[in-house]
Formats: C-alpha cells, sequence, structure tokens
C-alpha cells in the first residue's frame, strides 16, 4: 500500500502554460540542421529554484517564490561568472515562476513586474556574462491559454488550440494542471514548434520540462493521462528543428519503465522528487538527500552522452543556509561526481562560505563527473557502501559511504574492485597520495561521511563486482564487470574451470542440489573475488508466500489482494511500527543462499530491513516504477546467510513504509 509518497510542492506562479506535441509533422518536412553534440558531458551550472522554495530567512521577503527576478537573477549570473566559470559552471537555469499567461498564441509570457525586459533581454545578459540560459516549462497545454478553444497556433493557419485537445478537456502533468494534447493532431507538433522556436529566439540554451509522467507517482497503465511519451517525443523533435542547439531535459522523478522513451528523446531526466526540504533551510539530510542513494541504482546503465542522470541540485556552498553538516555536504557533492550528474548549484552564490567554495572548485572531484563513468555499488545491504567507476585510463574511482546516523568503518576490498596486486591510492579531498597499497582501502567515516579515492594499480586488473543474480538446484547464473581488454572469462566452481564465456555473465550447470558452491571468474590474469552460494533443495528454489497464514503480521501490515501477485495476495502497510515475518524458511546447511523477494512498489524506491531469526540483519533496496502502478511485481535478490532447521525472517523499516511484499525464495 502506498500510503505515505514523497511529494513536491509547486508554487502556485508555476502552474501557467506550456505544450508538447506528437506524430510526425504533416505541414512540413523538417531536416534539423547539425550541431556538436549537445549534452556530450554533464552541464554543471546554477538553478534558481532551490532559493525560491525555501523558507530561509530573508530569501523570499514577499511570499513564497518572490525569489525570482530579473534582478536576482542577473545577480547570480554574475557570481557565478567571478567565482565558478573557470571550473566550467555555465548554465544559469530559470525555474519555475518566470510565466504570467500567454500571448495571442498561447505562447508563454513573461511576468512584467519580476521580468520589466522580458526573457530575451535577461538572456542577453547572460550570455555577454559567457553563459548560458536556461528556461523552465511544464508538460500539457496550460488551462489559461485554451480561451475556450478559439486561440490560434503560431504559424500554423487553420491551428487552434480546441484542435489540440481533447474533447473531454482531461488533465494531465503532475499536478493536473494542464489539458492533455492529442497528438493524432498535426496541429499539436505546430504549438509545441511555435514554443521551441520563441525559446530559440529568446537565446535559450536549455529547457527544463517539469510535470512529466509517467513518473511522479502518476502515469500507471491504468492512468493514460498522465502518459506523456508523446508530448516528450514531439518536443524532441520541436527541439531539434528550433534553430538552435539547446538541451533538453525532463522532470521530475521520472519512471525508468520508459527509460528507452527518455534516453532517444531527451538528454536527462530527474530519477527522484525534489530535493528541497520546503523548510526553513534549502534541504535536511533525511528528506531526500540521501534517498538518491537507493533511486538512482535502477538508472545507473541508462546515463550516458547525450543523456544524464539528474539528481536534482547541488546545495553544498553555504552550510548555514544549506542545513547539512561539513561531512553530509562532502557526501553530497560526492555521489553527484561520482554518479557523472549534472553539477548545479542552489544556493545563494553571493554568500558562498569558504568549505563551499572549496568543494565546488575541486578540479579533481569535478573531472570525475565530466568524465561520464557513472559508479555503482558493489552491494547495499548494509548502511555502509562502497561504489566504483572504471575508469578508461585504468584508474578504478572508488567512494565509501557511511549513511548510518553514528560512526562507522567503511572498507572497499581490491579484489571485488577489480584491482589485483598493489596500487597508488589517491585521497582526493584530503590531497594526498599513498603509494604502494595492498589489500582495501578503508576509513572511519563520521554519520553520513564519505572518503574519495582513484586508484591506479601497479598491476593487473581482475574481473571486478562478481554476482550471484539467480539458483536453482543445479545451477548457479553469474554476473560481474567487464575488464579492460578481456575477449573472453574462464569461471571456476571450487577451484575447478566450469564454463568460458565472451560475454560477463555465465549459467553454471551441473551442480548438485543443497551444495555449496565458491565461484570465481578469471580474464587470464588473476581471479576476482570469490562469491559462495549453496543451491538450492531438489525442485527448488522453495518459495514462501507473505500473505501465508504461517507468517507473522504486526501493526497495520495487512493482506491485500493483487491479481498479478502470486496467489493473487500481498501483504502492505509495512513500516515504521508495522511488520511481517516469514516463517518456517527451512535449509538443510548452514550458509549463504540467494534470497529472492517478489514486491510491488509505485514509487521511486524504498527500503527495508531484512532481519534473520532476531540477529543478523539486511538492508535491502526495492527499485521502485514510479508511476503509482503498485499491482505490477518486480523481483530483487540478496545473498543471505541462513541456519540449518527451520529459519524466520522478519521485514521492517522503523523509519518509513516500504515496498508490497508478494513472496520470497530460498
Amino acid at each position: 500500500m502506498h500510503l505515505r509518497r514523497r511529494t513536491s510542492f509547486l508554487l502556485a506562479a508555476v502552474a501557467l502554460v506550456t505544450a508538447a506535441a506528437g506524430p510526425a509533422d504533416a505541414f512540413q518536412d523538417q531536416q534539423p540542421p547539425t550541431y556538436p553534440q549537445v549534452a556530450a558531458k554533464p552541464y554543471m551550472g546554477w538553478s534558481s529554484w532551490s532559493l525560491q522554495s525555501t523558507n530561509y530567512p530573508g530569501v523570499n521577503p514577499d511570499g513564497p517564490g518572490s525569489f525570482i527576478s530579473e534582478k536576482n537573477i542577473l545577480t547570480q549570473a554574475q557570481a557565478l561568472a567571478t567565482k565558478l566559470k573557470p571550473y566550467g559552471y555555465e548554465y544559469v537555469n530559470v525555474d519555475a515562476g518566470w510565466q504570467d499567461g500567454g500571448d495571442e498564441y498561447g505562447r508563454p509570457v513573461a511576468m512584467a513586474k519580476r521580468f520589466p525586459r522580458g526573457m530575451k533581454a535577461l538572456g542577453d545578459d547572460i550570455h555577454k556574462l559567457g553563459l548560458k540560459f536556461g528556461i523552465y516549462t511544464t508538460v500539457g497545454l496550460g488551462t489559461d491559454v485554451y480561451r475556450d478553444g478559439n486561440t490560434p497556433i503560431y504559424d500554423a493557419p487553420g491551428c487552434f488550440t480546441r484542435d489540440i485537445v481533447y474533447p473531454d478537456l482531461r488533465k494531465t502533468n503532475g499536478w493536473d494542471a494542464a489539458y492533455k494534447i492529442d497528438y493524432a493532431s498535426p496541429c499539436a507538433q505546430k504549438y509545441a514548434d511555435s514554443l521551441a522556436k520563441l525559446f530559440a529566439s529568446w537565446g535559450v540554451d536549455f529547457i527544463k520540462m517539469d510535470g512529466v509522467g509517467p513518473g511522479s507517482w502518476k502515469g500507471a497503465p491504468d492512468d493514460p493521462n498522465h502518459n506523456n511519451t508523446a508530448d516528450v517525443e514531439a518536443w524532441w523533435r520541436a527541439v531539434q528543428n528550433a534553430g538552435r542547439p539547446m538541451q533538453y531535459t525532463l522532470s521530475w522523478s521520472l519512471s525508468h519503465r520508459y527509460a528507452d522513451v527518455w534516453k532517444a528523446n531527451s538528454n536527462g531526466w530527474r530519477i527522484d522528487t525534489d530535493v528541497e526540504c520546503y523548510c526553513d533551510t534549502i534541504v535536511k539530510w533525511d528528506s531526500s538527500v540521501k534517498a538518491r542513494w537507493w533511486d538512482v541504482t535502477q538508472w545507473i546503465d541508462d546515463a550516458g552522452p547525450g543523456h544524464w542522470n539528474n539528481l536534482d541540485a547541488l546545495n553544498v556552498g553555504v552550510g548555514a543556509m544549506d542545513g547539512l553538516t561539513d561531512a553530509e555536504r562532502q557526501s553530497y557533492l560526492t555521489f553527484w561526481a561520482i554518479n557523472s550528474a549534472p553539477l548545479f548549484a542552489g544556493d545563494d552564490l553571493t554568500k558562498l562560505d569558504a568549505y563551499g567554495l572549496k568543494l565546488l572548485t575541486n578540479r579533481e572531484v569535478i573531472a570525475i563527473d565530466q568524465s561520464g563513468t557513472p559508479a555503482r555499488p558493489l552491494n547495499q545491504n548494509q548502511l555502509q557502501q562502497v561504489w566504483y567507476a572504471q575508469n578508461t585510463d585504468g584508474s578504478t574511482t572508488v567512494a565509501l559511504f557511511n549513511l548510518a546516523d553514528s560512526p562507522a568503518t567503511v572498507t572497499g576490498n581490491f579484489a571485488q574492485l577489480g584491482i589485483d596486486g598493489r596500487a597508488a591510492v589517491r585521497d582526493i579531498w584530503a590531497n594526498r597520495t599513498t603509494g604502494n597499497v595492498s589489500g582495501s582501502v578503508s576509513a572511519e567515516l563520521p554519520a553520513h561521511g564519505s572518503k574519495l579515492y582513484k586508484i591506479m594499480p601497479n598491476g593487473r586488473h581482475i574481473p571486478a563486482g562478481l554476482t550471484a543474480t539467480d539458483v536453482s538446484s543445479t545451477s548457479v547464473s553469474l554476473n560481474w564487470r567487464p575488464t579492460a581488454g578481456a575477449t573472453s572469462y574462464k569461471v571456476f566452481a571450487n577451484g575447478k574451470q566450469v564454463a568460458t564465456s565472451r560475454t560477463t555473465q555465465a549459467v553454471v550447470t551441473g551442480l548438485s542440489p543443497q551444495t555449496e558452491y565458491t565461484f570465481s571468474v578469471s580474464a587470464d590474469q588473476g581471479p576476482s573475488a570469490p562469491v559462495t552460494m549453496l543451491t538450492s533443495a531438489s525442485g527448488g528454489p522453495v518459495r514462501y508466500e507473505a500473505e501465508a497464514p504461517t507468517s507473522t503480521r504486526t501493526g497495520d501490515a495487512s493482506v491485500s489482494g493483487c491479481s498479478l501477485c502470486s496467489g493473487g495476495a500481498k501483504i502492505g502497510n509495512i513500516g515504521y511500527g508495522s511488520t511481517v515475518t516469514l516463517n518456517g524458511i527451512t535449509v538443510p546447511k548452514t550458509g549463504t543462499y540467494l534470497v529472492k523477494i517478489a514486491y510491488t512498489d509505485g514509487d521511486t524506491s524504498r527500503q527495508s530491513m531484512l532481519t534473520v531469526n532476531g540477529s543478523d540483519s539486511y538492508w535491502v533496496n526495492y527499485s521502485g516504477l514510479g508511476d503509482n502502478d503498485w499491482g505490477t511485481p518486480q523481483v530483487t535478490y540478496l545473498p543471505m546467510k541462513l541456519t540449518a532447521g527451520s529459519n524466520s525472517i522478519k521485514v521492517s523499516n522503523p523509519n518509513g513504509y516500504i515496498a508490497d511484499i508478494d513472496w520470497i525464495t530460498i
């Protein structure tokens, strides 16, 4: 059940005009001009929304969102040009609140009181500083420019707003603040074209389109009104034909099930809700900053040149305003950088403190971000996590994070990271290099603290991240990261070669039921770090239904119907004081088993603890669909140590709601 959603609030000034479009243009056969690749690297700059959203004293003196104005934007642009432009920060993005209705063609008009010279003049001044100009819009046809359907579409004779909407005037976008556009009409594409060309005429370099679905907890398969894939495709065509290179990015909290559409038709997408806390600071660690560690994982392989995973604004520059400890500020920037996320500050750049400026201008950290090689976690079964990325120069970027609320030691094992032998270790934030390090990197970290390393091996690389992804009674499926230069891999079980693979995966067959095997992989160099796993029982794996009578529920945890779930039911309302414990999970031997969990999650992601026999605890991440679909099961897995005989697994999260649980298999 989805009893609590992370949601964003939007100032009333935002729900104004925008558009989209659809199928091929019936009016003319457009050939887009050729430009250098847009968004070849993650963009860097500043955006206005963080300051607009905060209740920090003095930022919005005339009421919510009142920060946004030509004067304040140019003040920030000048600070950006002076302090951060030498380090690659170049975009000045004007977010929601600049618009005040539309012109006679339904195209957006700037709020005269706040932007008296209009947006082109603002863009011109930003360009004079050697910077780039970004602007904000929302998906759909603004209800205020529909005007009984009589608004003509610019440069589209015979087309009016009544021609581009559905007869029932169905609503769309994240706030239901616009009419959904019908792309069966060629007039719809013309409307998107007219807006993109207007932005181009103002000198816009960057477009953020907000409220896009599926995502933002709307747009499930039974909610077609919030499926804006046709809008995105039409706007992509419009931007390509606007006569000016412009980045086109999507917001907020997009659904990953449509990742292929976003990749083909945009330069990036938000993977989560707003990072801002809408409180007396700009952000808070627990409000949504820490959620990124879990929410980005399903998106890692989608990022690349031309389209990047957007983790939202980077608010680390002004300690008092940010609402974070110095350790949290460092972790925040470290995580954005290792994920090759856009780096756009949201702070008041005129008030950057010394530590914030040091963070934002560290050239080594910026280079990691701009390398375009997103990191991935070795695992996420604990709050002490190791993330890594293998670089083209042979080095490995490694970040250690302590997501717990108390100090802890975090260790990155060289073999698991694909490093064999000794290496030179560069501690980037400490500006210190240590040679001939072997075995691991390790650090005692404060609550929410981090370390960032660049490790250059003295010798060879070995396969990294070996993981068991599926287990039956007679087979185990393995996956690992590629080793530079390797064309094939040898797979070993208990020291004996059992397979050869030309890819980074293999299925080892012919195994015995309920037997422990230790697997490793070699690329004709050294072997990988081993993975030890027990096969399942004959005829297995064995499935345990969460809703079975043998399960124990506490609090509000309850059985609910789910037509696509096993047995037509699942357990929901789990979290805080409500738990479910699956009992009678029987195994013949003590050892590590691959536990699979079927769940439903219409959120971006949710997490739970799995506690075995009241003792060992593991964290598990349930990657969500993000579109409010709580009826489509997904499966995740993790290795877990079980004891011979009967076991219990308690599913809980004392600090939040989790996914609904269908079953567990062993």
